[in-house]
């Protein structure tokens, strides 16, 4: 198959919607393919930093905006209050919160964005309400965390790379995120969430216990684009112990050849 037409299918790819034997065909493709091989990873590098991009700030004259939309809100709400069903309430919030609708990741981001926002009229508002600012960073962070969770245990590919991408904006990450993580690149099928993964690590690398489960991953690897993901962030982070590592990796026949190169040069850069 054609450069030209494999690349057509690179998006498909990255999103995990192409069928096994096309994602084969891919796969084979660029294994052989140098140029494609180097277009899929700067594809695939731009798709994982895309939920690392710094959050917008609020100008200040939206907080006027907003508490006269939320006087707005109150006055409807008080209006149609007479109709409130809690049961039925609770059961369209429970629909949403155990993803039965397709819509929620977006719809979740959205709410976020506008708590983000709300965040920083708070902070315009003065110190007063710091206490309340800090437990709203804290909700905040908390619902990322939640999120992130559960989308990483989807069967969708597309929505693991979703759940990948909230984790990146967790400022400090439990253990129960950062465990999440490192099981999503050592055991997920799909490569592209696996490289994600990587990315997403490496914003926690300074966290315990992080580098060392990016050194013993090399070990488990299998596919050439993750295992150069990550030799360069090894080696970007100057991490001593994955000489070792690197050393064993190069002793496997079945390498491909242009990671066997990268692993060596790796080894000379931390030495």
């Amino acid at each position: 198959m054609s450069c030209e037409r494999i690349q057509d299918r690179f998006a498909d790819y990255l999103t995990g919607d192409l069928d096994e034997g096309a994602r084969r065909e891919v796969q084979e493709h660029i294994s052989s393919c140098a140029g494609c091989r180097t277009e899929i990873e700067n594809l695939t590098a731009i798709w994982a930093k895309l939920g690392v991009l710094p959050q917008e700030q609020p100008s200040g004259g939206l907080r006027d905006r907003f508490y006269s939309m939320l006087e707005e809100y109150k006055s409807e709400a008080a209006g149609a209050g007479k109709g409130f069903r809690p049961a039925r309430l609770l059961a369209g919030w429970r629909e949403w919160l155990t993803f039965r609708r397709p819509a929620f990741a977006a719809s979740f981001s959205a709410f976020l964005l506008l708590l983000g926002i709300g965040a920083g009229w708070l902070v315009s508002g003065g110190g007063g309400k710091s206490a309340r600012l800090s437990s709203l960073q804290r909700e905040v962070q908390d619902m990322r965390q939640t999120i992130a969770l559960s989308l990483l245990s989807q069967p969708s590919a597309s929505e693991r790379l979703q759940g990948v991408s909230y984790s990146t904006a967790v400022r400090n990450p439990s253990p129960k995120t950062l465990s999440a993580l490192v099981n999503t690149l050592n055991t997920d099928s799909n490569p592209n969430v696996r490289l994600a993964a990587v990315e997403a690590l490496y914003l926690f690398r300074n966290q315990p216990g992080v580098n060392d489960s990016l050194v013993g991953s090399l070990s488990i690897q299998s596919s050439p684009l993750v295992q150069v993901a990550l030799i360069d962030l090894l080696v970007e982070i100057r991490e001593q112990r994955a000489s070792e590592a690197l050393k064993a990796l190069i002793k496997n026949e079945k390498l491909n050849p242009d990671v066997k190169k990268l692993a060596e040069q790796g080894i000379k850069q931390l030495i």
